[in-house]
């Protein structure tokens, strides 16, 4: 059996290990086209603050942070083009995860993908910018391991930790749709597939 037939049950969130895992170089080839036509930068939070993580987008939206505030674009702010479309693949692993955590018919219309070097992290926060509440987040891992932190509708709410992996997948939706989570500083390491990078794909209905 492989091993995404054992997903991993938490409060609102399920972990599928290593559903990805199997196409992860292919996966990995299209975040590197995507980054060619839209480069990973480091945005900048409404308060001035450099986000530790690289980021860019793919989909018929993306999301970006300026002194302007978070907010979903057709356009890449730093080309004045669309953003590149999402890869079937994207896709398909997107609906089929989702699927496996109790969500039919998702259709993401956003995939931020984040660059991970050591050091880098994501405070705990809401994904609370998309218009649709009702369609579930699917999160992808690539690369270097990487500690997600689960918790609850109040930021002081006690978290879980969850160590993800090459090729995890998490879904979460519903009534913790808008649960804090984040990331923990990323360890030093490096990756046969990403080097010195975690890679994260993560799919939204946001428009």
């Amino acid at each position: 059996m492989t091993p995404d037939l054992f997903p991993e049950q938490f409060e609102g969130l399920t972990r599928l290990p290593g559903l990805a895992a199997g196409t992860a170089g292919q996966l990995w080839e299209a975040v590197q086209t995507i980054a060619a036509a839209a480069p990973f930068r480091q945005m900048v939070t409404p308060w001035g603050k450099p986000m530790s993580v690289g980021m860019t987008n793919c989909g018929a939206a993306g999301w970006v942070t300026d002194l302007s505030g978070y907010r979903y674009t057709e356009t890449d702010p730093e080309t004045g083009q669309p953003w590149p479309p999402m890869p079937k693949i994207f896709l398909d692993l997107a609906q089929n995860a989702a699927a496996r955590g109790g969500f039919t018919n998702f259709t993401p219309d956003a995939c931020l993908i984040n660059r991970y070097a050591p050091g880098a992290r994501m405070s705990l926060h809401q994904d609370r910018n998309e218009r649709d509440f009702t369609a579930p987040i699917v999160s992808v891992s690539l690369g270097l391991p990487a500690m997600f932190l689960w918790g609850g509708p109040a930021r002081t709410d006690k978290t879980n930790r969850i160590l993800l992996e090459n090729g995890d997948v998490l879904v979460w939706g519903g009534s913790a749709r808008l649960y804090f989570h984040g990331i923990a500083p990323l360890k030093e390491g490096e990756h046969p597939l990403t080097g010195r990078a975690r890679i994260n794909l993560t799919f939204r209905r946001a428009m």
